[in-house]
């Protein structure tokens, strides 16, 4: 990684593209530290201070903005979910089915409408996020001319931000949205590092802990990096045809089915309906029954300290990764396009029996995936609860974005750096 790095900074071209992209890093990271209007950030710490909790993943990936209320705590969040649903809708309506099919122009279409309606979700997540700040006592004031300025700041920012990344994909390196979010990431760190050494220094945590700590993280990153580059590759053979006065002959390929193809997307729909009645709840009065039995209720299935949650939190991440398997890759279409490519899997019949076939397959590999996804999600929860390290910002969810964004920078490092160095058949 480090040669590519090297090898990329030595070309003019991606010596420029690589210093744009730290530019506009660097102009986000100042943003992330001006405070909305009318907030007290000091009063949102315990809120997103327990691990598992959709506060505190939105504080993680924000990089502290959500704790300390910056004009950047919504980050691209309500873009994210705005292609979430755009992805689901284009599979639901036909009219958005046919523009994915159209090519470039197509897909143009579709990303306006992603983010037109990211620019909705962001103001319904503003008054969201001032109705949950209100609920904490974190406003100076809750007049409307706050709820207005915190509405129209946090809108605002989020749509700059998904400019500021589309800004890095067109003209830097690296998908610009995956890049701020991996930063957001690393930012943590240092305070991190500053909690595991006030445990240490309070006399909670001794070398040996630490070190168990490391050793668990270090494993979990090593089989986040082995399962993400993992697939399951289907075997394709494709016939010899004429066409015209030429001949093609046959070849052999495959299509490569990722173990974890759900990323980071089936913990978030999990972890987006857990925390919901909660969300819920801080909107009601402090003395509602409703509210009291999903917040005070020691065997609340809502609580992430309770064994209850993390099972349900488990079947939830199994079911979407299923779900949002089966729904990306359509055996159907896949069986079909093979079909009318003269492609078939050897041993299996072209049409339906393909379809089966890939399916199976899909169905096995989600299950996989789930459970991967699964372990991930609740090994850092575990540790928060019954171990010596509570009040950790550690979240296995983190790694997946981690190493997912990495691998994509590299990838798209080489690929230029193949384009720049090129060498002909005769040398």
């Amino acid at each position: 990684m480090l040669s590519t790095l090297r090898n990329a900074w030595n070309v003019k071209d991606l010596r420029k593209k690589l210093i744009y992209t730290f530019i506009i890093i660097a102009i986000y990271r100042i943003g992330n530290q001006i405070v909305v209007p009318g907030a007290i950030p000091e009063r949102l710490a315990e809120l997103s201070s327990k691990s598992g909790t959709l506060f505190n993943f939105y504080d993680l990936m924000s990089g502290g903005a959500f704790s300390q209320m910056s004009i950047f705590a919504m980050g691209v969040y309500p873009y994210i979910n705005a292609s979430i649903i755009m992805n689901l809708l284009t599979i639901a309506i036909p009219k958005l089915e046919q523009l994915s099919k159209e090519g470039e122009e197509g897909r143009k279409k579709i990303n306006n409408y992603t983010r037109y309606a990211g620019i909705v979700l962001a103001a319904i997540q503003a008054f969201s996020t001032y109705a949950i700040v209100s609920s904490q006592n974190a406003l100076v004031d809750n007049s409307k001319v706050t709820l207005f300025v915190m509405i129209l700041a946090l809108t605002t920012a989020s749509s700059l931000l998904v400019w500021l990344g589309d800004q890095i994909t067109n003209r830097g390196i690296g998908n610009g949205v995956s890049l701020i979010i991996f930063v957001n990431i690393i930012s943590r760190f240092p305070s991190i590092i500053g909690q595991i050494a006030g445990q240490k220094s309070a006399g909670n945590v001794n070398l040996l802990d630490i070190a168990l700590f490391i050793v668990v993280a270090l494993a979990m990153l090593l089989m986040v990096i082995v399962v993400s580059m993992s697939e399951r590759r289907i075997p394709v053979q494709y016939a010899g045809k004429t066409v015209g006065n030429k001949t093609f002959k046959g070849q052999s390929t495959h299509i490569p089915i990722n173990i974890n193809s759900s990323g980071v997307i089936a913990i978030i729909f999990a972890m987006s309906v857990m925390q919901f009645p909660t969300v819920i709840a801080q909107f009601m009065s402090p003395t509602s029954s409703v509210r009291l039995w999903i917040t005070g209720n020691a065997w609340s299935p809502f609580k992430a300290e309770n064994p209850q949650y993390a099972v349900i939190y488990l079947v939830l991440i199994l079911f979407f990764t299923w779900f949002y398997t089966g729904v990306t890759f359509k055996p159907d279409e896949m069986a079909e396009n093979m079909h009318k490519s003269s492609g078939f899997i050897p041993g299996i019949r072209p049409g339906q029996p393909t379809a089966k076939y890939i399916e199976n397959i899909l169905t096995k590999v989600s299950v996989l995936g789930g459970i991967f996804a699964g372990i991930v999600a609740i090994v850092p929860m575990l540790a928060q609860n019954y171990t010596k390290f509570q009040g950790i910002h550690f979240g296995g969810t983190t790694l997946l974005i981690m190493v997912g964004v990495c691998i994509e920078f590299i990838r798209q490092i080489e690929s230029q750096l193949v384009m720049r160095h090129y060498q002909g058949f005769l040398k």
